[in-house]
């Protein structure tokens, strides 16, 4: 959020170019960026243009769903729009390890979710419920910034991924070029040919904070030769990271 801030402040600003190579993240991460970034350019009077590079799905598009121009290559993956909440459940390998886990809780719901037990049907349900509440932002995040129908947007926001030929067919891209080629249609556009450009880079950690996916597909990799080992490498990796249900706007979630 530094970079916006810094954005804020400086009044020779004349204009957003946001270039976008992400699958997503969470999903207050994603509005966060995303509705800091528009109020911005709309209180400035800034025009946003976004250009599109080798990934911009679900997260990636939601930021970029509210630019004047949203660029793409043939070659791009965005898409993905849609909402996706993962838990662990591994009762059976605390079984099978000869672990009991104990739960003292003040309510039913305390620990929905919970990794040590199968997921009832009423806790999937409420938990249906808050994906879905999440989704209906999504989808009007699209249909407010592409000026799309509500009923158009759903029809393509399946959680499927398109290449960039594809979304801007769908109406979700405006047009194929490259960074550079979209930079310059920006500053003919405003009359900003002689403008300097400045790179605000965010920092890692918008979107790079999955590594407890990754620690699990890793564990899971061990050789079999090594079974036990590799469960307990899975318990000790899952115990070691926060295994509740969390919402995302992610591709590649799964």
């Amino acid at each position: 959020m530094e970079q916006l801030k810094a954005i804020e402040e400086d009044d020779t600003v004349k204009g957003i170019f946001l270039i976008v190579d992400s699958p997503g993240g969470g999903v207050y991460e994603s509005a966060e960026a995303h509705d800091k970034l528009y109020r911005i350019a709309a209180e400035k009077d800034l025009p946003v243009y976004a250009s599109m590079q080798g990934t911009a799905a679900s997260g990636g598009y939601y930021i970029s769903a509210g630019a004047d121009k949203i660029y793409a290559t043939a070659e791009t993956t965005t898409g993905s729009i849609g909402v996706i909440m993962q838990a662990i459940e591994y009762s059976g390998l605390l079984e099978k390890l000869g672990i009991e886990y104990n739960t003292i809780k003040s309510g039913s719901l305390k620990d929905i979710g919970s990794p040590d037990r199968d997921m009832t049907e009423e806790e999937r349900a409420l938990l249906q419920a808050y994906v879905d509440e999440a989704y209906q932002r999504f989808v009007t995040v699209v249909s407010t910034g592409r000026d799309m129908p509500e009923e158009e947007v759903r029809a393509v926001a399946n959680g499927m991924i398109y290449s960039g030929t594809q979304a801007q067919a769908l109406g979700l891209v405006d047009e194929i070029a490259y960074t550079d080629d979209a930079l310059k249609a920006m500053k003919a556009a405003y009359g900003l040919d002689d403008a300097e450009v400045f790179d605000y880079t965010s920092t890692p950690g918008l979107f790079s904070d999955f590594s407890w996916f990754f620690a699990q597909a890793a564990a899971k990799l061990t050789s079999q030769d090594n079974q036990t080992l590799t469960e307990l490498q899975l318990l000790r990796d899952t115990f070691g990271t926060s295994a509740a249900p969390r919402l995302l706007y992610l591709y590649g979630g799964e």
